[in-house]
């Protein structure tokens, strides 16, 4: 693995955890020659040039968090136009439940956070912890910025006119836009940490799991009940906004008086992934799916795997730590 470049690992990661763990594209769509790329070339440039403004502009999680929900609104609202078509896929009844003015609201928000975190922020985090040593520096020049850009322009462009024929209102869509130019300017002044509101003793690596586990679970758990239990809309809406927002403040009170460890950051990931593992094991026999989930088994085995690795290294890599402060 170390003879991969950090930014091509990301590259291929992210995609791998935001649709094929998740099972949005099991092993049969998304090895797909076609699908593939498009993937790739979508998820990968944008969580690398996420990782790469953020890293040239001093910040950190703050402003990753910020630019994957521009991300989430390009490539859900700018190219696929999910939070716009009422006849999407993958909306059910989140096609009618929340819809306004054009514009599928509780799947909007829902979607946002889900990209932010599950697709950009999470491969982000275990790539740095992979690489460690390379973590607080730039993985692409100049060059290599403007070519992500250039190929998450063009694929973007090719998604929205020939993948989703789907021609929004104008007013909606050009917001859509402008909200993801206003989260560009947002990221670049948001502080470079988030800082524990007061002094408090960091939570264990496992409840830091737990506490991902549990997120994740009751955010796509309300998200889908409270359409079909009939709650307003906007209720639903407040109920994943107070979530994320609680969340956040959980981390920050969980960091107490010194910087998040590395083991505790990888908790996190591991918890909130192990939702993923687990419900990839569950796909392979559900008859309920309309696309092919064979192989997700298979999936879910290599995500936790990858994880338990990079769990030992990082706690060996913690280890050695320790032990040549003691000795100077």
């Amino acid at each position: 693995m170390r003879r991969i470049p950090p930014a091509l690992f990301l590259f291929f990661l992210a995609p791998a955890i935001g649709e094929l763990l998740s099972g949005s594209a099991p092993p049969v769509e998304f090895f797909n020659p076609f699908s593939l790329p498009i993937l790739s070339a979508l998820y990968g440039s944008g969580a690398v040039l996420v990782r790469e403004l953020t890293m040239r502009w001093d910040k950190r999680w703050p402003t990753i968090l910020a630019l994957g929900l521009a991300y989430a609104i390009i490539e859900e609202g700018l190219m696929i136009k999910s939070f716009f078509d009422p006849n999407w896929m993958d909306l059910g009844i989140l096609g009618t439940y929340g819809r306004l003015a054009g514009v599928n609201w509780v799947w909007s928000v829902s979607l946002s956070l889900y990209h932010a975190t599950v697709s950009i922020a999470i491969p982000i985090l275990l790539t740095e912890l992979l690489y460690a040593d390379r973590r607080d520096e730039p993985w692409t020049s100049r060059r290599g910025r403007i070519g992500l850009s250039i190929l998450l322009a063009a694929v973007v462009l090719f998604g929205a006119l020939a993948m989703a024929p789907y021609r929004p209102p104008f007013v909606p869509y050009l917001f859509s836009f402008i909200t993801t130019v206003g989260l560009y300017f947002l990221a670049r002044r948001m502080p470079k940490r988030f800082k524990p509101p007061q002094p408090a003793p960091r939570l264990h690596p496992l409840w830091i799991g737990i506490s991902g586990f549990l997120s994740i679970s009751t955010y796509f758990i309300g998200g889908w009940a409270l359409p079909e239990l009939g709650i307003p809309p906007v209720s639903t809406i407040g109920f994943l906004i107070v979530l994320a927002l609680g969340v956040l403040r959980l981390l920050r009170w969980a960091s107490g008086e010194g910087a998040w460890t590395d083991v505790g950051r990888l908790a996190l990931a591991t918890g909130t992934l192990t939702f993923f593992i687990l419900l990839a094991f569950l796909a392979e026999s559900s008859a309920d799916r309309t696309d092919n989930p064979a192989g997700m088994a298979l999936v879910g085995l290599a995500a936790a795997l990858g994880l338990l690795a990079l769990n030992l290294r990082v706690r060996r890599r913690v280890r050695e730590k320790k032990r040549a402060e003691v000795i100077h």
